[in-house]
C-alpha cells in the first residue's frame, strides 16, 4: 500500500510513468471494490474501467493527506453507483425480459440484497449514501472516513448509524 501512496504522489506531480504504474498496481484493488457493489463480473469490470479513468483524470487532486486507498473509496463508490444506474437504464429499454443475467449466472441472495440497497439509495442525499456504502460495503475504517470528511470519529459513527436507519426504513417500505 505504501507503494501505491508513493506512486500516487508522483502521478499527482505529473509523472506519467508513475500514473501508468499506479493504474496497473491499483486495478486489482479497484476491481475488488467494484465487485462489492456489482457482483456480476462484467458489470464490475465496466465500473472498474470507469474508476481507473476517473483516477487518471483527477490524480492531481490527490494531496497525500490521506492514503491513496482512502482517496479512491469515494471514487469507487460513486462510480459503481453511477454504473449501476446506467446499467439499470439500459435494462429498462430492453423490450423482452431477460431470463438469465449476463455471464449465465443467477443472482445470489447477496447480489439481490446489494441491488435492493443500490435502488433504495436513489432516494437519499449522496453524502448519506456514500458514508453508509463506504462503511458497510467497502469496510472502510471509521477513522479514515472521519478524516476524509474532516469530522470527529464519533460524528462519523453517528452519521453512519443515522444513514443505516434511513436505509432500513426505505427497504422496509419496499
Amino acid at each position: 500500500m505504501e507503494q501505491l501512496d508513493s506512486l500516487a504522489a508522483a502521478a499527482a506531480d505529473g509523472d506519467q510513468n508513475a500514473l501508468t504504474a499506479l493504474l496497473e498496481e491499483s486495478r486489482p484493488l479497484v476491481m475488488a471494490q467494484c465487485r462489492k457493489f456489482l457482483p456480476n463480473p462484467l458489470d464490475a469490470e465496466e465500473a472498474c474501467q470507469d474508476v481507473l479513468v476517473a483516477i487518471a483524470r483527477n490524480i492531481e487532486g490527490f494531496e497525500g493527506r490521506s492514503k491513496f486507498t482512502t482517496w479512491i473509496y469515494p471514487i469507487c463508490t460513486n462510480t459503481s453507483i453511477d454504473c449501476y444506474r446506467k446499467l439499470k437504464r439500459r435494462q429498462s429499454v430492453v423490450m423482452e425480459p431477460v431470463d438469465t443475467p449476463a455471464g449465465g449466472s443467477t443472482p445470489s441472495v447477496v447480489a439481490g440484497a446489494r441491488i435492493d440497497i443500490l435502488e433504495a439509495t436513489e432516494q437519499f442525499d449522496r453524502e448519506v449514501v456514500d458514508i453508509v456504502l463506504m462503511r458497510d460495503l467497502l469496510d472502510m475504517d471509521y477513522g479514515d472516513m472521519a478524516s476524509m470528511y474532516s469530522v470527529e470519529e464519533a460524528t462519523m459513527r453517528w452519521r453512519v448509524a443515522e444513514g443505516r436507519k434511513k436505509l432500513r426504513r426505505v427497504l422496509a417500505d419496499r
